[in-house]
């Protein structure tokens, strides 16, 4: 059993060592973005399904409370997070509404949609980048292999962060790894001089 689990963090640590080189550029870019939409006095909408969704409350919270350094807040929404609303939408409307509902309401021109995905090509997420482009939006997604529609939605002004991984949990480790580096970014590039 101990084998097994040493396994597993090899399994990680190679997943993260695999993609590193790929995605770096990317998070710097997706960091740049972030940062341009926050100093604009934009917000940001943050959605995913499941494991995904949790990964946009996890940056979420790092935004709005704090990563490493105390900072004020900056505007970030979990789509996620009400789960009353969540369930009202899919249950009048459709599932594949309850987050673009919620980005034609709280979403304006300049604002940003940051999107998580394991390969799993969810129709609400797709909805939801339909919707923020028509409200003038920008989106990041982070994204895997098997995400074919959600990639074919992104204009020339989005941003894929794409891991190539066939384990979603491998996917999920390294989207965690990925969000932190970005917060890590955002703060350096606002503040500096952060270890």
């Amino acid at each position: 059993m101990e084998q097994r689990v040493i396994e597993l963090f090899h399994q990680s640590i190679e997943a993260k060592m695999n993609s590193g080189e790929i995605l770096a550029p990317l998070l710097v870019a997706a960091s740049e973005i972030t940062v341009g939409s926050l100093l604009e006095g934009k917000k940001l909408l943050c959605c995913g399904n499941g494991v995904s969704g949790n990964m946009a409350a996890i940056l979420c919270h790092n935004l709005l409370h704090q990563y490493k350094l105390e900072r004020p807040g900056f505007p970030a929404i979990n789509l996620q997070a009400d789960s009353g609303l969540l369930t009202g939408i899919a249950n009048h409307h459709s599932v594949s509404e309850i987050f673009s509902r919620q980005v034609r309401t709280l979403g304006e021109e300049g604002d940003l949609l940051i999107a998580f995905s394991t390969g799993d090509d969810p129709a609400n997420l797709a909805q939801a980048i339909h919707t923020a482009h028509d409200r003038g939006m920008q989106v990041i997604a982070f994204t895997a292999d098997g995400d074919n529609n959600l990639r074919s939605l992104l204009s020339e002004n989005d941003l894929e962060l794409c891991t190539h991984h066939s384990d979603s949990h491998r996917i999920q480790e390294v989207q965690l790894l990925c969000l932190f580096a970005m917060c890590d970014l955002i703060d350096q590039q606002l503040f500096g001089g952060i270890n």
